[in-house]
């Protein structure tokens, strides 16, 4: 006896019956995970229907996280739980403490129905592309962190543009979609002029600055500062091998290399603030405590998952920029 069943005389939509006729074989038992549903063919021939009705009725199911599709086999039940009314494909760059912080603030904002998928691409082009390609048609909204990768617009304009939400860093070929970033360029700038009457105590001004991982904006703005105030300063790509010395201050942006150059100056005897000073970047409870306490450049990443859901859920296609702000501490 087939799942499905189609009453004419009703109202209701032939394709929501064929969903509706799924979710009761699903919540009865009759259809487990992993259960194959009849084909396409199958149902449209049994119940005189179109093709186009059916598949839009799996096409529902499928979007939903519901059923999956299996090339050269068939639609299965993919998931026993039909509360999902929603998808949302999120891919980030990497995973810190921070970004768990966007993506738990992220998803405590969404509506309980809706489910949230987290991937990454660990700042590899081809792994971004095959991520997204492998994704299309499967989620309602696609929230995607491009970093600093090349040619993100010609991998991203496969998907319904509507649908997509850029985040953390934007690029100028990103700019018909929906947005919450950050301005690195502008956000260093005005930061460290904020900090200048401390950074001046320093002879030499250091950024440790990876092209692959950091945005190119967060450099550009760098050299604006210390050209318009005519410091002396580096950018480096390594910490390795290098002495830590008297009368420089260090840019950080990732936590690792803060290590790095804590134990260096101790290695050194050099005391923090008098010696060397640190700026770091994204500001964590780690930062509070360490060494009594880390100046940071940081934005509020929670405030950002919030506004996040807040645009998902209203469907607002908006640009909003997340500002930074400088955080004062022993380390400077």
């Amino acid at each position: 006896m087939s799942v499905i069943t189609i009453d004419k005389k009703t109202g209701t939509p032939k394709y929501k019956q064929i969903i509706e006729s799924i979710e009761r074989a699903i919540m009865s038992g009759d259809l487990k995970k992993g259960d194959q549903l009849p084909s396409i063919n199958t149902v449209r021939d049994a119940h005189n229907l179109s093709r186009d009705t059916v598949l839009a009725a799996f096409n529902e199911l499928k979007t939903r996280g519901i059923i999956q599709s299996i090339v050269g086999k068939g639609y299965y039940v993919l998931n026993d739980s039909i509360a999902i009314s929603q998808k949302v494909f999120l891919l980030f760059d990497e995973l810190n403490s921070f970004k768990e912080d966007l993506y738990n603030s992220f998803v405590a904002n969404l509506n309980s129905d809706i489910r949230v998928d987290i991937y990454f691409h660990h700042f590899n082009e081809d792994l971004f592309r095959n991520l997204i390609y492998e994704n299309i048609g499967v989620y309602n909204y696609y929230v995607i962190m491009p970093a600093n990768l090349k040619n993100t617009n010609l991998i991203i304009e496969k998907l319904p543009k509507e649908k997509v939400y850029i985040l953390d860093q934007m690029h100028s070929e990103l700019k018909q979609y929906a947005a919450i970033y950050q301005n690195f360029e502008e956000d260093i700038y005005s930061k460290l002029t904020e900090a200048l009457p401390l950074i001046k105590k320093y002879s030499k001004i250091i950024l440790h600055f990876s092209e692959k991982n950091q945005p190119l904006g967060m450099r550009k703005g760098f050299l604006k500062f210390c050209k318009s105030q005519r410091l002396e300063y580096e950018i480096i790509s390594s910490l390795k091998d290098r002495i830590i010395t008297k009368g420089e201050v260090y840019i950080l942006p990732d936590d690792k290399n803060l290590l790095r150059v804590i134990k260096g100056m101790k290695t050194q005897k050099l005391m923090l603030s008098k010696d060397v000073g640190i700026i770091s970047y994204n500001d964590t409870l780690l930062k509070e405590i360490v060494e009594n306490g880390i100046t940071t450049i940081s934005t509020d990443f929670n405030h950002m998952g919030e506004r996040l859901a807040q645009m998902i859920l209203n469907n607002e296609q908006l640009h909003i920029e997340n500002v930074n702000t400088l955080i004062l501490r022993n380390s400077l």
